[in-house]
Parts: C-alpha cells; structure tokens; sequence
C-alpha cells in the first residue's frame, strides 16, 4: 500500500506503512506519529463519539452542550460541544506522553478524511 496524507485548513492525517510509526495525525501547527494499532483504535473511537454526538442531539435542547469521552488502552478522546458543532482532544495512553485538539469548525472536515481512509 502507498503513502496517504490528507490535510485541510487545521488538520492533518496520514499513512505510511514503512517504519515504526505508520500513522499521523495533526493540525496546522502540531502533529504526532500512531502506531498502526493507535491510529485504528483513533479511527474507531472517533467514529463512535460521532455517532454518540449524533444520537443524543435529540434528548439535548438546542443550545445545549455536552462532552463525550471514548478510551482504549492507547487513547484517550473526547468531543465537547453542541452536538452539532463539537471540539476534539486526543491524548495517547502509552510512554510518548502526546496530546493533540481541533477546534470544532475544524472537526466535520477531520472526520470525512478519517472516514475516506482506507488502510487497513
């Protein structure tokens, strides 16, 4: 399989399956390097906090905000805001020591790349 990087205005994600480090995720002015079982599971769990986002919109009143956190055993996340509109944070659960955020205006754009990611 070939290299992937996808960008947009503040963010960053990739693939390079050569070396130890395959994954990367990013903003305009940060990014970090994932194992390939770090990058799944950061796939994996920003797919379920957008799917917890999307259906607690109807119990919330509009203005309403709320955060959500996912973890496996390498990361942490959390999306925090409308369920509309939602920041989200990223801090890896093993030696590195890394933490990562995009803001919310940000987030729709990281999600459709990370949903149109196909290495695995």
């Amino acid at each position: 399989m070939n290299k992937v990087l996808k960008s947009g205005t503040g963010w960053r994600i990739g693939w390079n399956p050569a070396g130890e480090y395959q994954g990367l995720v990013g903003g305009d002015d940060w990014a970090f390097e994932l194992t390939t079982n770090e990058l799944a599971d950061f796939c994996r769990l920003l797919g379920q906090l957008v799917d917890n986002m999307r259906s607690i919109q109807a119990e919330l009143m509009e203005e309403e905000s709320i955060a959500c956190e996912a973890e496996s055993e390498l990361i942490w996340m959390q999306v925090e805001g409308l369920p509309s509109k939602y920041s989200l944070r990223l801090i890896l659960n093993t030696g590195r020591s890394c933490e990562g955020n995009w803001a919310a205006d940000i987030v729709p754009d990281l999600v459709t790349a990370v949903d149109s990611l196909k290495f695995f």
